[in-house]
């Protein structure tokens, strides 16, 4: 299985989600060692580095990301994911109004994580970008806690 995290720059959500995920994965144990993780922005610059804050926002999670570099979303990548988790409802909109046929594999983050969802429910990780450093430690946890809910939907499975 292959998952994909997408958000805009890949240099603070979808590049925290990565690291955070991958962590909880190893710590479920070799039986889930299968699942490929990578990220992915839709505006990314190949080859920048994480945020400084988002590293050290993760650092205190105990996840290093200090090797990630950005990586610009392709078709390709879309295609050979078996599930996409954007961090908000535009990132999901823009990859369907490239490659509708993704339709039943992506998801936000946030709606994947809880499954049913009340229309009224907020779906989207903000940004962090050029914000203060509480704000990426807000957005780590944000980040966490969903992806938590999805670690527990793979072992009920």
């Amino acid at each position: 299985m292959k998952i994909l995290f997408v958000c805009t720059g890949n240099t603070c959500r979808s590049s925290m989600a990565e690291g955070i995920f991958k962590k909880m994965l190893k710590e479920m144990g070799s039986k889930y060692e299968d699942i490929q993780v990578i990220s992915a922005g839709i505006s990314a610059v190949n080859g920048s580095p994480s945020s400084e804050f988002a590293l050290k926002a993760l650092l205190e999670q105990d996840v290093d990301i200090s090797e990630h570099s950005a990586t610009q979303l392709s078709a390709k990548m879309v295609d050979e994911a078996d599930l996409i988790l954007t961090m908000t409802v535009a990132h999901k909109n823009m990859i369907l109004s490239i490659i509708p046929e993704a339709k039943e594999k992506t998801y936000t983050l946030k709606e994947y994580s809880v499954g049913d969802v009340n229309l009224q429910d907020n779906l989207n990780i903000s940004d962090p970008y050029g914000m203060p450093y509480s704000r990426y430690k807000e957005c780590a946890k944000e980040i966490s806690d969903s992806l938590e809910k999805i670690v527990n939907k793979i072992q009920n499975d």
